[in-house]
């Protein structure tokens, strides 16, 4: 909203700097984003009186003038007709920019020097004629500022408005709160009172077809009009806010618009079939409407329109048409000053692209009560400025009468809340310099029926808020709240997602984020059986697509998409994971069971492609690894990785899945994805996961961590290989060594497995390494191969295992 300061001294007495009062509307709420001169590309043009004309030396269509600026004689070639000696016109020196962005500069003209330009009103931006000068008063004394002499100085406020203000769209909306803030008074523009009846109701009438969406609608009427351009003062004031002028009539619409927030319109009518107004929706065969841009507009159901006997003229509270518009011969008008309905205009405004400035105050709420003082303010400027009649009475049709609403207010709970100490009667005083009406039926609480252009106080909140920023929010002291300064740590549960995170990026896969939505048949692609608990989904009511229809249960199809994806573009070497909540469906409950879950993917190479090693393709055991590796990193010790059963593989191949359990508790699962279920996600190369249950991950983390000195004493380590059967697994052999009866054990690992020739068939070669190590004292070489043998011999017996040959 742009507010030009010499507009708004004509409704309230200001006595400080524009700067001033751009401070004091943004303490009260109303953001002064810029302090701008509207004719600022003017500041260098100065009254120019010509002294002197003679012909041009080389050319029979230009002349030299001498000019007198003020500060001494230029010369400049001039070509335009109504050049005299002795007038005066705008004079703009070498370095003048001009709105069109030329810059003016000293240069030969067909061989003669030019010091400057003598402007036109439209080389200055200041009106339309480009035929000649723009002859200023000769009275003005040269090397006077052009601005000045025009009367043209002013300071406009951009005004960065919210919307629940459209009171202050308008500049008495603006004076009002000026005058509240420094204690001045509000001096609107006098009019006679607008007579309820007359001539005007026999020569025109009015029907509103749909009061819920136009609760008001008035119209006057002026004959014996003559269209015209508008005085200067009228113009620049518009253009001051950023409007083109027109004419008188459409620029007294516009001014009274932006002088009161009202918008107006002006209907020719001689135009107006039946010389009447019906304001309704579209009929069957009305579809289209050509408004005064010359566009043809698509109508719906539920555009309101303003119509005469026959047909639409204008869309309401939009755009007037094309087949009523204002032309030179037009001599009798009708004046539309209506109220509609913010939700419909905002509707139509969006759905048609035709954002106007009366769309823009309509969408926000204009003042109910304040149409026909807007509209009787026009007519009496169109009888003075284009010389019309006004016809007696007024036409107001107003089906929904607005009602004005009280609000009670506590002093107690307004200081409570702003953290003031203010008196009844001071809180009334500030609301009624802003025209509320104020009265106190208790002592201690105050009722405030707010005036009807402010649309948006219907609460006590609002109230105090109008008393906090007339206060000063500046004013209210800074207080801190009675709370303890130590913040509550982080949960578990956030705590671990974040450890995971880092451990799995430290690990070097990346994070994948997919929708809780999947398709409705991705159980069927992870082939899981018909009692999985991951079949029991949630169905949604109205899904975005057919590829978003449940909620997920598991992530594999999200990430196996995710592989499908970048395989297609060339990117086949992916480590992703991804962790969050799936949703099942509880029994007897609308809301759904969510198990937290972490799920990862490793497909491609083993590692980047150097020149110092062959690529290798990565496998279960990799997979394996960093599962291994993520729980070691949680401090979660003692996990059993063990073969999953056939029947409890779903979508990752018997043989080539595993389980992790901790004791009795089951974490998840590490496999190889079966080759029918990567077939059916256009998959051609072997993909391993895991899946690992949060909660349950969780439940088994370790509480404060113990510190363990560092040992001194060295260790001793033993290897020993056996024979084994095949089928019998590496970490039931560690987990046997274990449980051995001693405590100078610290570590056993495998670290070698062997099967062909010459073992056995059915049979493998598995070698272990037991570090042995006392915290007490030096073990002795004896001590430990008397030990070793021990848990050898316990091993070949438990495990019916032989020594190689």
């Amino acid at each position: 909203m742009k507010v030009s300061l010499n507009w708004l001294r004509q409704y309230v007495d200001i006595d400080v700097t524009a700067s001033e009062i751009a401070d004091l509307l943004t303490m009260a709420g109303l953001e002064v984003e810029a302090v701008i001169d509207p004719y600022e590309h003017l500041s260098q043009v100065v009254v120019g009186r010509i002294t002197e004309i003679f012909p041009h030396p080389n050319a029979d269509n230009l002349f030299c003038c001498k000019v007198d600026n003020g500060s001494g004689s230029l010369e400049i070639v001039c070509g335009a007709p109504n050049a005299e000696t002795g007038m005066n016109a705008p004079c703009a020196p070498a370095g003048t920019v001009l709105p069109s962005g030329t810059e003016i500069k000293r240069a030969k003209i067909r061989g003669h020097i030019s010091e400057g330009m003598l402007c036109s009103e439209a080389e200055l931006g200041i009106g339309e004629d480009a035929s000649g000068l723009m002859k200023l008063d000769n009275n003005a004394a040269p090397g006077t500022p052009v601005k000045k002499a025009l009367g043209i100085e002013d300071t406009v406020l951009e005004i960065g408005l919210t919307p629940n203000r459209p009171d202050c769209l308008c500049h008495m909306g603006v004076a009002r709160e000026v005058a509240a803030l420094r204690g001045k008074k509000l001096m609107p523009p006098e009019l006679p009172k607008a007579t309820p009846s007359g001539k005007a109701s026999k020569l025109t009438s009015i029907t509103i077809k749909n009061p819920d969406f136009c609760p008001r609608y008035s119209a006057q009427l002026v004959f014996d009009i003559k269209t015209a351009p508008s005085p200067d003062w009228l113009k620049h004031r518009l253009r001051a806010v950023g409007l083109k002028p027109i004419n008188n009539i459409v620029d007294i619409t516009n001014y009274v618009m932006m002088e009161t927030g009202q918008p107006l319109h002006a209907f020719d009518f001689d135009r107006l079939a039946g010389h009447r107004i019906v304001v309704r929706t579209p009929g069957e065969q009305e579809d289209t409407f050509i408004t005064l841009d010359g566009k043809a507009r698509e109508l719906d159901p539920e555009t309101l329109l303003i119509c005469d006997g026959e047909k639409p003229v204008a869309i309401a509270g939009v755009m007037g048409g094309e087949n009523s518009e204002i032309m030179e011969s037009t001599t009798r008008v009708l004046i539309e000053s209506a109220c509609f309905d913010p939700v419909s205009i905002r509707k139509t405004a969006k759905r048609l692209g035709a954002s106007t400035e009366a769309s823009y105050r309509f969408e926000r709420g204009v003042d109910p009560e304040g149409a026909v003082y807007a509209m009787n303010r026009a007519a009496h400027l169109m009888a003075e400025l284009a010389g019309g009649t006004i016809i007696e009475g007024v036409i107001d049709e107003n089906p929904r009468p607005h009602t004005k609403k009280s609000i009670l207010l506590s002093t107690e709970k307004t200081n409570r809340h702003l953290g003031t100490g203010l008196e009844a009667e001071e809180i009334a005083r500030y609301l009624e310099s802003i025209e509320f009406s104020v009265n106190r039926p208790d002592p201690g609480l105050l009722e405030a029926t707010p005036p009807s252009f402010r649309v948006d106080v219907t609460r006590p909140e609002d109230l105090m808020e109008e008393v906090a920023r007339l206060w000063g929010y500046n004013r209210i002291s800074t207080t801190f709240p009675e709370i303890t300064a130590q913040a509550e740590p982080p949960g578990k549960n956030l705590e671990t997602r974040e450890q995971v995170r880092d451990l799995m990026a430290g690990f070097g896969f990346n994070e994948a984020v997919s929708y809780s939505f999947t398709t409705a048949g991705a159980a069927d692609l992870l082939e899981l059986c018909p009692g999985d608990p991951r079949r029991n989904v949630i169905e949604l009511v109205n899904p975005l697509s057919e590829e978003q229809a449940i909620m997920r249960t598991t992530f594999l199809p999200g990430l196996l998409e995710a592989v499908r994806k970048n395989i297609f573009r060339q990117e086949r070497n992916l480590k992703l994971f991804e962790i969050g909540k799936t949703f099942y469906k509880a029994q007897g409950r609308e809301l759904p069971h969510e198990v937290e879950m972490l799920a990862a993917l490793w497909t491609g190479l083993r590692g980047p492609v150097t020149w110092h090693a062959r690529p290798e393709a990565c496998d279960f055991y990799d997979i394996k690894g960093v599962a291994e590796s993520l729980l070691a990193g949680l401090g979660i010790e003692n996990t059993a990785v063990t073969g999953m059963p056939d029947s409890a593989c779903s979508y990752t191949q018997p043989g080539r899945t595993a389980q992790i359990r901790l004791k009795d508790t089951f974490l998840g699962l590490i496999g190889e994805v079966k080759p029918s279920v990567l077939k059916r996600f256009d998959i051609r190369q072997p993909v391993f996961v895991f899946e690992i249950h949060i909660e349950a991950l969780i439940s088994c983390l370790p509480g404060v961590p113990e510190f363990r000195p560092i040992p001194k004493f060295p260790a001793v380590a033993r290897d020993v290989t056996l024979i084994v059967d095949s089928t019998i697994e590496a970490g039931q052999i560690t987990d046997h060594v274990k449980a051995a009866d001693t405590d100078l054990i610290e570590d056993v690992f495998m670290f070698d497995v062997y099967t062909g020739e010459p073992v056995a068939k059915n049979k493998k070669s598995v070698s272990l390494r037991i570090v042995y190590r006392s915290y007490a004292r030096t073990l002795e070489d004896a001590e430990v191969n008397e030990l070793h043998q021990r848990i050898t011999d316990s091993l070949l017996s438990a495990f019916d295992a032989t020594l190689p040959a």
